[in-house]
């Protein structure tokens, strides 16, 4: 296996994503033992899901987390999963939140791919293919 790639039964794959997502009326509750208790629940999500959790930094407005997924998983799935558990989990447990907010979490989220090599160099490489 060459370093820095990961595998399942038939994928040989690097899938990192930087992902960005608020809660409601982006409200500043993700703090104290809130956020301490986000960053558990979102480890736990990504560990059933064998995704890796390479960072993540909680703010009180937002959430940063850079993580690797099988692309036979998805980053969709992923992120629809942890939104979904921690929303549940955090509202059953932080009444504060239960009263402030119709729901936790707003719908959209930002996502993008990160590392490996720069665009413009894969381009060149896929264009190169037909002179090979």
């Amino acid at each position: 296996m060459m370093l820095g790639y990961k595998s399942n039964h038939n994928v040989v794959y690097s899938s990192k994503y930087h992902v960005v997502w608020c809660p409601k009326y982006r409200r500043k509750v993700l703090v104290d033992k809130v956020a301490k208790r986000l960053f558990n629940l979102i480890h736990k999500a990504a560990l059933r899901y064998r995704a890796e959790v390479m960072a993540l930094e909680i703010r009180p407005d937002h959430v940063h987390l850079l993580v690797e997924v099988d692309p036979q998983f998805g980053i969709h799935r992923l992120v629809k999963h942890i939104k979904g558990v921690t929303s549940h989990d955090l509202r059953k447990e932080f009444q504060s939140l239960r009263t402030r907010l119709p729901s936790l979490w707003t719908n959209s989220y930002f996502v993008s791919t990160v590392g490996g090599a720069p665009l413009e160099v894969i381009k060149q490489y896929v264009d190169n293919q037909k002179n090979v």
